[in-house]
């Protein structure tokens, strides 16, 4: 197992990694051979081990034990559908098994404050953040734990593209916003791993240190068109079709557009004040 191991940061990481003797080596070589799936088998995913999963996920660590992390485990097929409608680019969202959304919940604690009589006096920046990060966490643990009961996911940011109209179909109350869908069966296929940045980008002792950034880009670019590259590039008629491809320019190009412009108003709009 830890050849396993070994073999999955290695694919991930295109550098050797070393595999400590006292880790728990099956579970750590499942979760890094992660992908993400999008092609599923007809089976349905019951709604009791959705539920499951469900729990197992609202297991993660919370900030301050404030469990400001809601799923919303969407069945109705006319919800489905008007989310699908909004996922144009995203088809698996409308032919997956299960489609959940993620969400960061603030109205819970601010319930708490007028159920005990204490004035809610945070009202900044941090009380969206804290909920949107115990989002993020049950999130990831539900990929984990899905994958653990051999499920395929694949996660769907794309839902705040229209905030509003997610909120509308989930009918979400004030200070609960949308983190992400994730779209859940049983794999079809076996998917393929993406590589990553190389850890000296991204893991740092003591100390942040991007001195070799450039560099580290560099070689991920390489190592990517080697072993995973983009099957398409993105709007060569805004930024030309003579640059060398990979995924330095996919992200630059991808946030060398507008996107998401309005997230902030929905925030503000939920009742957030992000000071």
């Amino acid at each position: 197992m830890a050849e396993d191991l070994a073999h999955w940061l290695r694919a991930r990481f295109g550098e050797a990694v070393a595999v400590p003797a006292e880790a728990d080596l099956p579970a750590l070589a499942g979760m890094a051979r992660h992908r993400t799936l999008r092609r599923y088998h007809d089976r349905p995913v019951s709604l009791a081990l959705l539920r499951a999963l469900a729990g197992v996920a609202l297991s993660a660590p919370s900030k301050s034990d404030l469990q400001q992390a809601d799923i919303v485990i969407v069945r109705d097929p006319a919800q489905r559908a008007a989310l699908a409608a909004l996922l144009p680019d995203n088809p698996w969202a409308r032919t997956a098994p299960a489609f959940l959304v993620f969400c960061g919940n603030n109205r819970r604690q601010r319930r708490l404050h007028e159920l005990r009589g204490h004035t809610f006096v945070n009202d900044h920046l941090d009380a969206f953040f804290n909920a949107a990060v115990d989002g993020a966490i049950v999130l990831a643990t539900f990929v984990a734990a899905a994958e653990t009961a051999g499920l395929g996911t694949c996660p769907i940011s794309a839902i705040r593209n229209h905030p509003e109209e997610v909120a509308r179909v989930l009918a979400l109350p004030e200070h609960v916003f949308p983190i992400a869908g994730l779209c859940v069966g049983w794999p079809s296929d076996q998917g393929a791993l993406t590589p990553r940045l190389g850890l000296r980008a991204t893991v740092h002792v003591d100390r942040h240190d991007d001195a070799t950034l450039d560099a580290d880009i560099a070689e991920y670019d390489a190592r990517r068109n080697t072993s995973r590259p983009y099957a398409a590039r993105r709007r060569d008629d805004l930024f030309g079709a003579d640059a060398p491809y990979g995924w330095s320019e996919d992200k630059a190009r991808q946030y060398g557009q507008p996107e998401r412009r309005t997230w902030g108003a929905f925030v503000r709009g939920r009742g957030f004040r992000l000071e």
